[in-house]
């Protein structure tokens, strides 16, 4: 028995390969890839091969591309406890760290103390990641010493 092959619009053709070149996650970027793969008319076997996955995987991209089409390819929303965080708390944050700056240990006493929210310091982290805020751990700075070093006590006195 042989199976329809997929037959793609010449639009989903070029979002498919929009998100094969550019999208944001490789689940989704691997999924269009296997759609454009069955549609060229390659086999589910050769499919599953060529991306190092079981054939049922594919034959389920399959089916769920010709039950959705596009909007098979995202990951869907999992199971999961809700977010403790509202959005006041998060323009709470927002304003906090605008102001000044603050360890992710110090937020989450202001949030306890202030909102009444508890949360831990990763959970705080993770939230601050998804609100676009990024940041770098202090280093010791790299400059000279004012001190010179025994090499470049040498090199002057032969100078003289």
């Amino acid at each position: 028995m042989r199976v329809k092959p997929i037959e793609l619009s010449e639009t989903e053709r070029e979002q498919l390969q929009i998100i094969v070149k550019k999208g944001s996650d490789w689940r989704e970027r691997e999924r269009a890839q296997t759609i454009l793969m069955l549609a060229d008319g390659q086999t589910v076997i050769a499919v599953a091969a060529h991306q190092g996955v079981k054939p049922e995987a594919i034959r389920e991209r399959r089916r769920k591309w010709w039950r959705i089409g596009l909007a098979s390819l995202p990951d869907q929303p999992r199971s999961g406890a809700p977010s403790k965080l509202t959005d006041a708390n998060r323009s709470q944050l927002k304003g906090w760290i605008e102001a000044e700056p603050l360890t992710c240990r110090a937020l989450v006493s202001r949030l306890t103390a202030e909102c009444g929210v508890t949360i831990s310091a990763g959970t705080l982290r993770n939230e601050l990641k998804r609100m676009g805020y990024v940041w770098k751990r202090t280093r010791y700075s790299l400059k000279k010493s004012a001190i010179p070093s025994v090499s470049n006590k040498r090199d002057t006195i032969s100078q003289n």
